[in-house]
């Protein structure tokens, strides 16, 4: 018999004060001094107000990945749960600190529990669903009675000006423009730092709500989609990407190789229809009624995106009522993996949820295009 699993407890941990679109290029710098070209519009389509980054306004770090993410387990503590109790902990990013230890082995170093079995997941935003997948699947099979899962990123440091001289300097010297390509320069505008916890246990909470995670579908649509995001590599005119091990040492800081770069024509073409063409099929097998959603808690990258996924699922016959929607975007910037989770965390905490009450959360991933739906109850 499978055990049912809940969320009984969610933290989150966001570095330092707020920086507000006009400060940012006080903590990140300006490449060869120059004020950036495609900045204003970037955050004009995004919707971003506010962000926290883990570094001062020197760019000197003030957190790595793995202490955010510590930390914001930490924040999990209570009179029922201490960090000691982790029977298992599964984390995901895109922007681990170390190739090796994984960042679930560095995050376990930072806290005072004992020795437990632990797991990372490798990705971008779905690697904390895959890495929620993990702990649910553990509990369900009655592996553990209680297991904590992470989403955290830090990808500041490795936006700053400094990352981008040299490869300015070499266009220079080439007599091209100094500006570096929107395909990295994008992304400055768009991401943040943060780290978010959630504790899933196989009994709900004796008083106060928890979630109940019904089912969680997974899909990757690499088989037919190519490369839209990465970093450690440069893609060809066959759409191959060629790993860093194989490009010469001056070129990886010539050309910014290990910058985390998008396409986002590639982006916009495909990301919000195949996110509804995987949910209708979802719907055929008897997973869910849109029409039953209380919440829907969609992770966009951008509020650009909004009503591009509005009409795919009206394209697909599949209407959700503009007032189910539930994002924070706007307040807390995009944190990568750890976004499903702060979005969950907002709503668990602001006295809107009544029991009865169904969540459906949605998570893209642009990285090689994969798709994550987790289905919840409030209980």
């Amino acid at each position: 018999m499978l055990n049912p699993v809940f969320i009984t407890k969610i933290s989150k941990f966001l570095p330092n004060d707020p920086v507000s679109n006009d400060e940012m290029e006080e903590y990140l710098g300006l490449i060869k001094g120059l004020k950036s070209k495609c900045k204003a519009l970037i955050l004009r389509n995004n919707g971003i107000k506010n962000r926290h980054y883990a570094l001062n306004k020197n760019g000197v770090s003030t957190h790595s990945n793995y202490e955010l993410t510590a930390e914001a387990i930490k924040r999990l503590e209570g009179d029922s749960f201490r960090v000691k109790d982790i029977q298992l902990l599964t984390c995901g990013s895109a922007s681990p600190d170390h190739l090796l230890p994984s960042l679930a082995s560095m995050v376990h170093g930072e806290l005072d529990c004992g020795a437990i079995d632990v797991m990372a997941a490798s990705g971008s935003c779905n690697s904390s669903m895959w890495a929620l997948n993990y702990a649910w699947m553990s509990l369900l099979l009655g592996r553990y009675s209680n297991a904590v899962c992470t989403g955290s990123e830090k990808q500041s440091s490795s936006m700053l000006s400094q990352n981008f001289e040299e490869e300015s300097k070499h266009l220079e010297n080439l007599g091209k423009n100094p500006y570096i390509a929107l395909e990295k320069e994008f992304l400055r505008w768009m991401l943040t730092d943060g780290a978010a916890a959630v504790l899933l246990e196989t009994k709900p909470n004796t008083s106060g709500l928890s979630l109940r995670i019904d089912w969680i579908e997974i899909r990757s649509y690499a088989n037919v989609l190519e490369t839209c995001m990465y970093a450690g590599g440069i893609k060809n005119e066959n759409c191959e990407i060629t790993p860093r091990r194989d490009i010469e040492p001056m070129k990886l800081i010539n050309d910014s190789v290990f910058a985390l770069k998008q396409d986002s024509r590639l982006l916009e073409k495909y990301i919000t229809d195949i996110g509804a063409e995987f949910l209708k099929e979802l719907i055929k097998k008897g997973l869910l009624n849109n029409s039953e959603i209380d919440y829907f808690l969609p992770h966009m990258s951008s509020e650009f995106f909004r009503n591009k996924i509005r009409n795919s699922l009206l394209k697909y016959d599949i209407p959700i009522d503009g007032s189910k929607w539930f994002t924070n975007l706007d307040k807390i910037g995009n944190i990568g993996a750890a976004s499903g989770f702060m979005m969950i965390e907002e709503l668990f905490y602001s006295g809107r949820l009544k029991k009865g009450e169904r969540l459906l959360l949605m998570v893209p991933e642009s990285a090689r295009f994969s798709y994550s739906f987790v289905h919840f109850t409030a209980v």
